[in-house]
């Protein structure tokens, strides 16, 4: 059984506890913070910001942390059970902040789930559930060992697979309907060449301005929405 770890922050444990979805076993709150209507009714120990900023390896705690459960990673496979998803997946994205936002991102837009590699990129951390104000606790994310396997199986699942670089056809000209995953690159090389691969089709968002790219989180926000 994997070992308890810590969130940080009011969003990332509220979400957590309104979830349900792992275990929390114990909170921690400062005394200001502890008197906030969304604790009302759960058992809190009150401790100084030092003392939570110490259990919580981070001064962006926000007066409350919570030892919960590891994190309940979903099945690729159920994901892809589902009647006309929408999915994103993440080709070694390694900054938990951009996962984080991509997630966010991702649950508010109603999307079926999120999938990300199991080497070499980022992973649901206490860092990963702040920058995601909690949606990691409600949106379904998998693990999958070789993403471009999964882009094979999705297809055979009726998906279509949309990667997302420069040199693609324009987003807006691309219907979306059916099942739909939207592929993301890593914040430095993109699309690693067997992944692209094994897209149906690439896709790109118009550049008007003088930088070269969107960061990979706002990117996928554009491609949810234009798909959903």
């Amino acid at each position: 059984m994997s070992a308890p770890s810590v969130l940080y922050g009011r969003n990332p444990v509220h979400e957590a506890l309104r979830a349900g979805r792992r275990r929390v076993h114990r909170v921690w709150a400062t005394e200001s913070a502890a008197r906030e209507q969304w604790l009302e009714g759960i058992e809190v120990s009150v401790a100084s910001a030092r003392a939570i900023e110490e259990r919580a390896g981070s001064s962006s705690h926000q007066g409350v942390c919570a030892e919960v459960d590891a994190y309940p990673y979903a099945g690729a496979v159920e994901l892809l059970a589902v009647e006309r998803p929408v999915i994103v997946a993440l080709d070694e994205v390694q900054d938990p902040q951009n996962l984080g936002a991509i997630a966010r991102s991702a649950e508010c837009a109603g999307a079926t789930g999120l999938v990300i590699s199991r080497h070499r990129s980022a992973e649901v951390t206490a860092a990963a559930a702040k920058a995601s104000a909690g949606a990691v606790e409600h949106l379904r994310i998998a693990r999958v060992r070789n993403l471009a396997d999964f882009l094979i199986e999705a297809r055979e699942a009726g998906c279509w697979s949309y990667g997302a670089a420069g040199d693609g056809r324009p987003y807006t000209e691309v219907d979306f309907s059916g099942g739909v995953v939207l592929v993301m690159g890593s914040e430095g090389e993109g699309l690693r060449k067997r992944v692209r691969e094994s897209c149906d089709e690439i896709v790109a968002i118009p550049n008007r301005g003088s930088i070269d790219s969107l960061n990979v989180s706002a990117a996928a926000a554009v491609l949810l929405y234009a798909a959903l």
